[in-house]
């Protein structure tokens, strides 16, 4: 095998520096070669749920070498077929570098996606049925979004490194997952759109859904593999020890400034002028474009009503306020009056490593008013201390990518926290409000579309209560912890207090038996009167009376959302791991 990709062993002198990494460079081709004779023999598990296609040809005749590495590189995926016929034209029939062949994988779905963004164009122009043409926009957007962590993805492969193997595959994972989901929420925007505008762009993206998930197998893989022969560096990561630490995305300058009231910010917001802006909006203009340095933005207080984006290449934005309660972005942006469920967010996350700590921000529209977000956060890496985000049905989206909530109020009716993103909520409140007469609440509404997407909801050390308002009819109204948004729809509780209106069921149906025996849902050592297991249902995918200690402690921050490579010690309060038993 051909492992031009990895720099030549000659020149390396006395250097003692290109020696280590010349060591380390060669030790990663013979990883990698273990990876493929790995697959090859069969250490490979097919978590296939009927997709796969089988391979065309005799498998008795000789295959090419080439060949060989390809269809070792596709024996994982879900849609091996279109993965061999895709890597066979671009490598060309000479490369067996698996490498190159696993960078090709995301390279041919990179050209699926932009396939599919060239066709919404296409559709755009044609289409005259209003909210079809807003869902096109927004899929023109979002295939962008897509492109971007695919790309991002093939970056960090390039910059394969033995020292940071859990890092590579953590990294890889998510974005991977991000670019489906991105794909998905394209699709899901046509939900009550006439015409044929939806049929068509779902039927361009198939291409790319199903390359896009065959990268995802194929990094899966790798990294069970890795795991499987038990490399000394890369073991099962451990737990913190430490108990007042916040993620390690979070710098060491910008872990002090969480700890501290007295800062200096870049850029000061004040409604009554006594700062350089009046707006967000003005404010977010003057921030520095792929910035690795912490941009400091303090809004004053006041309700601010506007509707704010953090913008995909505004990087490190830190925004501060006077209190949840006291700094306040408010907005209406809702379904029913003809804004797509995407864009109907009062604040927009996007750039990575977006830190929020002290403010509030709600959507207004009302219950009547269906899908009306508060919050949607595509931001990797991101943090949000103190805050609350108010609404109704669908307040806070945890779009996609790592995410963090330490200390937040979050309130709702219908799926007010939904998504699927790779998210911890850990001791927040979270508050069921009135619904409609005709409606039920539901806490969660998670959005897995692949089983091997490294994402879920992870409710921990949080409180279920109910509003003032709400709790005179909680008996009629009842609020379920979470449903079945899509097929392996992915939800944990545990530690957490459970108030009396959570339904004895425990879990709601999304329509029929979907997603009931492919879901994964789970309690954990919760407490209160909404907690008892009793009366739970009883689908396939319920886990509430089979989850052990062992089990919840992969749901942690520390290994759930890698915390062990961002937590570092902070003045910030932080759980890595499971609380001690009777300390909750």
């Amino acid at each position: 095998m051909s492992y031009q990709g990895y720099g030549q062993n000659s020149g390396t002198g006395n250097n003692p520096q290109k020696k280590k990494k010349m060591a380390v460079m060669g030790i990663s081709s013979l990883i990698l070669v273990a990876m493929v004779v790995a697959i090859t023999v069969g250490v490979s598990k097919n978590h296939s749920s009927g997709k796969n296609e089988a391979a065309t040809g005799n498998d008795s005749e000789e295959i090419h070498s080439s060949m060989k590495a390809i269809k070792a590189i596709c024996k994982p995926t879900d849609y091996r077929k279109a993965c061999e016929k895709s890597l066979q034209h671009v490598a060309g029939g000479n490369t067996t570098d698996p490498k190159e062949l696993v960078n090709l994988a995301f390279k041919v779905a990179v050209d699926k996606v932009k396939e599919a963004l060239g066709q919404s164009k296409v559709l755009k122009n044609a289409e005259k049925d209003p909210r079809a043409s807003k869902a096109l926009e927004n899929c023109k957007e979002l295939m962008g979004y897509a492109i971007d962590d695919l790309k991002s993805s093939m970056a960090k492969l390039g910059e394969f490194d033995l020292t940071k193997l859990h890092e590579l595959m953590d990294d890889l994972k998510i974005w991977l997952s991000a670019s489906i989901t991105y794909q998905d929420t394209c699709i899901d925007g046509f939900d009550s759109t006439t015409g044929r505008a939806g049929a068509a762009m779902k039927k361009a993206l198939v291409g790319a859904s199903e390359l896009t998930s065959n990268s995802l197998a194929i990094v899966s893989e790798l990294s069970t593999i890795l795991t499987d022969l038990k490399l000394p560096f890369f073991k099962r990561r451990l737990l913190s020890q430490s108990c007042s630490d916040l993620p390690s995305w979070v710098s060491d300058g910008r872990r002090r400034l969480l700890t501290i009231d007295n800062i200096t910010p870049d850029v000061v917001v004040a409604k009554d002028g006594s700062g350089k802006f009046k707006t967000i909006n003005e404010a977010i203009a003057t921030i520095p474009l792929k910035s690795n340095s912490t941009y400091i933005i303090y809004v004053k207080e006041g309700v601010y009503k506007e509707q704010v984006t953090i913008p995909k290449k505004m990087w490190n934005v830190m925004m501060i306020g006077d209190g949840p309660k006291n700094t306040v972005i408010s907005g209406s942006e809702n379904f029913i009056d003809g804004t797509p469920t995407f864009k109907t967010a009062t604040l927009a996350v996007v750039g990575e490593g977006f830190i929020g700590k002290n403010f509030g921000v709600e959507n207004t529209a009302g219950p009547e008013k269906h899908q009306a977000v508060a919050i949607r956060v595509q931001s990797d890496k991101s943090v949000f201390y103190n805050c609350q985000f108010d609404g109704y049905q669908d307040t806070l989206y945890a779009h996609t990518h790592r995410q963090f909530y330490r200390e937040c109020t979050i309130s709702g009716t219908i799926d007010f926290i939904f998504g699927n993103s790779a998210v911890v909520f850990q001791n927040c409140k979270i508050i069921a409000r009135k619904p409609l007469d005709n409606q039920k609440n539901i806490v969660t509404a998670q959005g897995r579309t692949d089983i091997r997407e490294p994402t879920g909801i992870v409710i921990h050390n949080c409180t279920l209560v109910a509003d003032p308002a709400y709790s005179p009819v909680k008996s009629k109204l009842p609020t379920f912890l979470g449903r079945p948004w899509k097929e392996f729809s992915r939800t944990i509780y545990m530690q957490s207090q459970l108030d009396d209106f959570i339904h004895p069921d425990g879990w709601l149906p999304w329509m029929g038996d979907f997603g009931l025996k492919t879901c994964f849902y789970a309690e954990f050592d919760n407490k209160g009167p909404g907690a008892t297991l009793t009366k739970r249902v009883t689908w396939g995918g319920i886990k509430t009376t089979t989850i052990a200690a062992d089990q919840a402690e992969e749901f942690t921050v520390s290994v759930f959302i890698q915390g062990d490579q961002w937590i570092n010690s902070t003045g910030v309060p932080y759980t890595p791991g499971l609380l001690a038993k009777n300390a909750h």
